[in-house]
């Protein structure tokens, strides 16, 4: 198994977003094994600060070459920033898919955390997909 699939420190739905807490802020973004399935990431779009977010909800899209997905968020709280840089450059979360956040919360909900797959969870249920 790719060490790519998952890194620890990470929490990851079964949607493949991840999330990634920082002190009181989530970062999330999508994993390596979405970025692939997806194909060349050519536009996302992503809301505005201040909206709340409740976990599972959409987050906004994602439109690559190949289809268009919905961006679901793996926890609740109030989105504070995304990632500027993706509007110009959305092909990153190709070349970096976990080191290339999407969008920033806060007031999360870490209660939440616990319905996560672990990276180790999340390793082994994308080996299943192969």
């Amino acid at each position: 198994m790719a060490d790519t699939q998952a890194k620890d420190g990470y929490y990851y739905t079964e949607k493949h977003e991840w999330v990634k807490i920082e002190g009181d802020v989530a970062l999330i973004g999508i994993t390596d094994f979405a970025q692939n399935a997806l194909g060349d990431i050519v536009f996302i779009d992503l809301p505005k600060p201040g909206k709340q977010i409740k976990a599972k909800d959409s987050l906004g899209t994602i439109e690559s070459v190949k289809a268009a997905e919905d961006l679901y968020s793996p926890i609740s709280g109030e989105v504070v920033e995304t990632n500027a840089a993706l509007g110009s450059n959305p092909a990153a979360v190709n070349a970096e898919p976990f080191d290339t956040w999407m969008v920033k919360l806060k007031n999360i909900q870490t209660s939440e955390l616990g319905s996560l797959l672990t990276s180790a969870q999340y390793k082994e249920y994308v080996s299943k997909l192969d």
